[in-house]
């Protein structure tokens, strides 16, 4: 079975192509490659509360710490949990991953 992506559960049309990119444009977590592969989705589309400027409510959200309390009572959060259930992946951990890729560009 596919696991769905945030944008493909939410139908908020932020992915490439989508029907809001002209609007509110294409979502940072669809485009997060650092994350790709988490908890089986494309790119940062399954760990998109870490995700800044992803869309959640109808409203562009700012950083992981501004939003992250909404997130968890997100509909899409909570699938992914249980979907996931001992595999899913702590925020530090992604956190960490996210810092790290930053370094990585930084030292290049």
């Amino acid at each position: 079975m596919k696991k769905l992506n945030c944008w493909e559960f939410k139908k908020c049309g932020r992915e490439p192509d989508g029907a809001n990119v002209d609007e509110m444009g294409v979502c940072p977590a669809t485009q997060l490659k650092s994350l790709d592969e988490t908890h089986g989705g494309k790119n940062g589309g399954r760990a998109c509360w870490i995700v800044a400027g992803s869309l959640c409510q109808g409203n562009i959200q700012g950083t992981y710490a501004l939003k992250y309390l909404d997130c968890r009572q997100c509909e899409f959060y909570l699938h992914v949990r249980e979907e996931e259930s001992w595999r899913f992946e702590n925020v530090g951990a992604l956190l960490l991953r996210l810092k790290e890729t930053e370094e990585q560009c930084i030292e290049k």
